[in-house]
């Protein structure tokens, strides 16, 4: 009988489990648990989902790891016990922070030599100033920091276990250094005033990092896009676009871009090479905004974008409703623009879904700059990849082919995928194939993404 892995998916919104074939890849069973929401959470609410999830699911497999939502700020004190709230990634009140920080760094160019990115308020150094700035008690108190994912793959691990963590997710700490591929206690003692005690890195992306109490195999886990990126068997050159709380546009590389504007992450990935990366905030909310607003359910929305016409008679949507990360404009708020009386209700939905697919291909072609590399395949995937509106226009705006993959929880595939790595103990992950993939092309629409980028120009600097 074949051994069984586990993947765990902890995200922003849930927690997703998947019992693996780990020689096929085949998904056996599938489990969910909600968490709450918030940019502010009590990261234990995580263990109670992961419990709900994965429990009935962990005597059953041999090997297991742990995908989470990058950047989250987890502070235990001395006894391992959390202290505060965990200020999520998409927690933007440590902007001011971020910018002090890179100043005392030396500069944007200092930021990205040493860390791979452009300091921002996503990344948890800048969560830990904030700390410091303003709760200065928890400050003294804090013993160590997690990620969400270490957090997790630690309450699974059997007691005594060590803190645990991979170079994929810890590359968005902004306390990693993706030059000397090591932890930074410097950074820490920067961002923080003091050390803390920060988790153990592989050797390998392969290694077993701790047990079960049942025995099974932990793997090192890793951060969710580079979840998804295993998930997806991306190779070099390819990109997935994510679309979900977050979008984020992802390349596997096997060099590190050195982008001192910020606009694309040099994040490492979760199997020796690296993950450029741009995020926006704004993305599924995008088409959440829409619904409320025009008082309909998703596929009616994706019916009314469908019956304009591109470019939506006149009508942008520059989509920063809760400010951005990319651009980097955290104070920002969206701008709908170009309306007249002959204005439809269709005109404003074709122009939401226009203003989130024109925000994905600003991500696109910066990593194609900063790389210096023409992405070979593009795959589209998350919740709101689903709507047929998204999946019709996506290819005239990216003016290029583009693969639907289908319907799966990748995070929690591609940390299945890394678990079976880990049992297997071979110098590369297992081949896994997904079937049911397909490609959708269309006329491009150039003149769409000019007007969006007219419009992005012409509001910079508004709050």
């Amino acid at each position: 009988m074949a051994p069984l892995v586990l993947g765990i998916d902890s995200s922003t919104q849930s927690t997703k489990a998947l019992l693996v074939d780990a020689e096929t890849g085949q998904v056996l069973e599938e489990r969910r648990a909600a968490h709450p929401d918030g940019t502010e959470v009590d990261p234990r609410a995580w263990l109670a989902a992961v419990d709900e999830a994965a429990g009935p699911l962990l005597e059953r497999a041999d090997a297991l790891a742990v995908g989470g939502q990058q950047h989250g700020m987890v502070l235990l004190d001395e006894a391992g016990e959390v202290i505060r709230d965990a200020l999520l990634w998409n927690d933007t009140r440590s902007a001011p922070q971020a910018q002090d920080l890179i100043e005392e760094m030396g500069g944007p160019e200092a930021s990205v030599a040493e860390i791979g990115s452009l300091m921002v308020a996503s990344f948890t150094a800048s969560k830990l100033r904030w700390v410091r700035d303003h709760e200065p008690e928890t400050a003294q108190r804090a013993a160590a920091v997690l990620l969400p994912h270490d957090y997790v793959s630690l309450h699974l691990a059997e007691q005594g276990a060590a803190p645990f963590t991979d170079r994929g997710d810890a590359s968005g700490t902004a306390y990693y250094s993706t030059r000397e591929e090591r932890w930074s206690p410097e950074l820490v003692e920067l961002a923080l005033g003091r050390t803390l005690e920060l988790p153990r890195l592989p050797a390998s992306p392969q290694e077993v990092m701790a047990r079960t109490p049942h025995g099974a195999a932990i793997a090192a886990g890793t951060g969710d896009n580079m979840g998804a990126a295993l998930g997806l068997s991306l190779g070099p050159a390819d990109v997935s676009v994510s679309i979900g709380t977050s979008g984020v546009c992802a390349m596997v590389s096997d060099t590190k871009p050195n982008d001192a504007t910020g606009t694309v992450t040099g994040f490492a990935d979760a199997t020796g090479r690296f993950l450029p990366m741009t995020t926006t905030l704004n993305a599924a909310r995008i088409l959440d905004a829409a619904r409320g607003l025009l008082g309909v359910d998703v596929d009616e929305l994706a019916r009314l974008a469908l019956d304009s016409v591109p470019g939506a008679n006149g009508v942008t949507l520059l989509p920063y409703f809760d400010g951005e990360r990319t651009p980097n404009r955290p104070d920002a708020r969206a701008t709908l623009t170009g309306m007249s009386t002959a204005t439809t209700r269709a005109d404003i939905a074709r122009a939401y879904v226009e203003g989130l697919l024109c925000s994905l291909a600003d991500g696109i072609s910066a990593l194609e700059e900063r790389t210096g590399t023409t992405a070979a395949r593009i795959t589209l995937i998350g919740g709101a990849a689903r709507s047929e509106a998204v999946q019709q226009i996506a290819p005239a705006i990216f003016g290029r082919e583009v693969t639907i993959a289908p319907e799966g929880e990748y995070v929690a595939l591609g940390a299945a995928r890394q678990a079976a790595w880990a049992l297997a103990g071979t110098e590369e992950p297992p081949a896994w194939e997904i079937s049911g993939s397909r490609t959708v092309d269309a006329e491009p629409t150039p003149q769409v993404l000019e007007a969006y980028r007219e419009l992005k120009e012409r509001t910079e600097g508004w709050s």
